[in-house]
C-alpha cells in the first residue's frame, strides 16, 4: 500500500506526522518534552505519542515487552511490536492526521529496523514488509534521530532498567551501528548529535525541524 501524502486535494496540510528515535539514553524523551513545552507556549496544537504503547492494547504489550522478568524470543519481541504499532496507527496517528494535527511519536518504525531487523538479526527487508502491514504503509513525514555513543547512553540511564535496556554493551553498539547506516539510506533523517549541553541541542533541533516544516515550528520562536 502506498502512503498517503497528508495533504488534501485542495493542497492544504492535513497533518504532520514526526518520529523521534535513538538508543537508550539517547535523550529522546527529555527532547520531546521540552519540544511539547515550548509547542504549547507558541499555541501551536500537537499530539506527543509513545512507542509501544498509546492505546490500551498498546500499553498492556508494552508491559509485556519490556518486562526484565519476561524472557522472549526474537520473533516475539518483534510480532508484539508490530501489534502494538497496528493499534497505534488505526486508533491514534491516521485519525489524529486526518484532523489536521501535528503528531510526535516518541519511537516508530526505524526503531524496529534497527533493533529487530539489524541488531537481533531477523533481516531488514523482512521487517520492513512486516512493519508495511502492520501500518498499512503509513510512514512518518520526517524521523529525528538523536545520536549518541551507546556506552555514554547507558551511562545516563537512571531507575530500574526494561529488558532492552538490560542487553549486553554488543548489543547497544549494533544498534547504534544500525541506526547510522539507516540514517544513510533511509529518506527524511534529520540526525543531531545529543551528547552537547541540553540547551544547545535543543535549539538545534528547533532549528532543523522549523528549516524543514517552518509552518509547524516558527524560526527564531
Amino acid at each position: 500500500m502506498e502512503v498517503r501524502d497528508h495533504v488534501s486535494d485542495a493542497g492544504e496540510t492535513a497533518g504532520l506526522f514526526i518520529a523521534f528515535e535513538g538508543g537508550e539514553g539517547a535523550g529522546k524523551s527529555t527532547h520531546l518534552r521540552r519540544l511539547t513545552e515550548r509547542l504549547d507556549d507558541l499555541g501551536i496544537a500537537h499530539l506527543l505519542v509513545r512507542e509501544p504503547g498509546g492505546t490500551p492494547a498498546g500499553e498492556r504489550i508494552r508491559e509485556i515487552v519490556l518486562d526484565p522478568r519476561t524472557p522472549i524470543f526474537a520473533e516475539t519481541e518483534l510480532l508484539l511490536y508490530l501489534a502494538s504499532r497496528a493499534e497505534f496507527v488505526n486508533r491514534v496517528v491516521r485519525p489524529a492526521l486526518d484532523r489536521g494535527e501535528l503528531v510526535l511519536a516518541d519511537r516508530f518504525e526505524m526503531s524496529t529496523y534497527a533493533y529487530q531487523g539489524l541488531a537481533r538479526g531477523l533481516g531488514l527487508e523482512r521487517v520492513k514488509d512486516l512493519n508495511a502491514f502492520a501500518t498499512g504503509g503509513l510512514k512518518p513525514d520526517g524521523t529525528v534521530l538523536l545520536a549518541l555513543d551507546p556506552d555514554v547512553g547507558r551511562g545516563r540511564q537512571r531507575g530500574q532498567a526494561d529488558r532492552l535496556e538490560q542487553e549486553h554493551a554488543d548489543f547497544h553498539r549494533s544498534v547504534a551501528e544500525a541506526y547510522t547506516a539507516l540514517a544513510e539510506s533511509e529518506p527524511g533523517v534529520i540526525t543531531i548529535r545529543s551528547d552537547g549541553p541540553l540547551d544547545e541541542v535543543q535549539e538545534q533541533l528547533w532549528s532543523e525541524l522549523a528549516a524543514r516544516w517552518p509552518g509547524r515550528f516558527p524560526p527564531g520562536a
